[in-house]
């Protein structure tokens, strides 16, 4: 029978994590799994945790949280298997804000539905990013997405938010951004044997669809394709901030002549006038980062998730 390691994070989604203890609990037992559930309690400590359970034996590591849960436990998976310690397949159960990286690997938001995904078993492996540069020169993965520029600010600020949260905070969050945040870096972007220099209010780099809660950055990423998939604006209005968000929340922006869009398997961002505000998965890269360098690594983790 598979040994489930469930990596709580009590804090998530405002204290849900730690409110859903006795429901995941109680619906694991129902299904007959073998389980054994332990908090984190302290940044990082999920990637520790997950990264202990795979030398342990444990067949599936389960975060229970949001985003930044999820990112944690990815990455202690992945230094477990870069380090040959062994490999294990990854769960997810959402109560976190975003739940982005769950929506794009194709895991319920609901908590029940997401109990019995992890009972059932199907499986799909995906592929992992990792970034080097800002706070992490040594590198980081991530599952979902690197987001550059004023996605980035607006994450920041949602962040600040002691009150909203979801996609409502993400909303509000970027709104604030169009005022604080709004004159782009020069930037010189590599990728494909191409260079692009220009300022860029936002570079988005995607293994999934979907930031924020609700902003479809790139609504045809597949997290098995072997392929970044871009979302580039260039630096644009106020007003055309504005006319652009309900594009991205449609996930129509592609159409509109600041956006360029494209595949990559690699990319580096430099900052040629201006900083780098930016993160992975929603977790904090740099505030004023210089240069950042992308790399997506094919088929490299089991998740279980719906069937496609």
């Amino acid at each position: 029978m598979a040994r489930y390691k469930i990596i709580v994070n009590p804090i998530a989604g405002r204290g849900a994590g730690k409110r859903a203890v006795p429901l995941v609990e109680q619906t694991l037992r129902d299904y007959g799994l073998d389980f054994d559930i332990v908090h984190t309690e302290y940044p990082w400590h999920a990637a520790e945790l997950a990264q202990q359970a795979v030398t342990k034996g444990y067949d599936i590591v389960v975060a229970v949280g949001g985003d930044g849960t999820a990112n944690e436990v990815l990455n202690g998976l992945m230094l477990a298997r870069q380090a040959g310690e062994g490999s294990a397949a990854m769960g997810v159960l959402c109560v976190g804000r975003g739940n982005d990286f769950a929506f794009g690997a194709g895991v319920p938001h609901d908590l029940v539905a997401g109990c019995r995904v992890l009972a059932q078993g199907y499986r799909r492996v995906i592929d992992i990013g990792r970034v080097e540069g800002g706070l992490f020169p040594q590198g980081r993965y991530f599952g979902n997405g690197v987001g550059i520029g004023f996605d980035a600010a607006a994450g920041f600020e949602a962040q600040k938010m002691k009150r909203l949260h979801g996609f409502l905070g993400y909303l509000i969050a970027a709104l604030k951004t169009i005022f604080l945040y709004y004159r782009a870096p020069l930037v010189r972007i590599e990728y494909n044997e191409q260079t692009i220099e220009q300022p860029s209010l936002m570079i988005s780099i995607m293994n999934g669809r979907r930031m924020g809660g609700g902003f479809m950055m790139a609504p045809q990423a597949s997290m098995d394709d072997s392929l970044f998939d871009l979302c580039i604006a260039s630096q644009v209005s106020r007003v055309r901030i504005f006319a652009l968000i309900p594009r991205f929340m449609k996930g129509t922006q592609a159409t509109h002549p600041s956006i360029k869009t494209g595949q990559t398997q690699r990319i580096v961002v430099t900052a040629v006038e201006g900083v780098l505000p930016a993160h992975a998965d929603g977790e904090t890269l740099c505030t004023q980062g210089q240069k950042l360098k992308m790399e997506l690594l094919p088929r490299q983790i089991e998740i279980l998730c719906q069937p496609q």
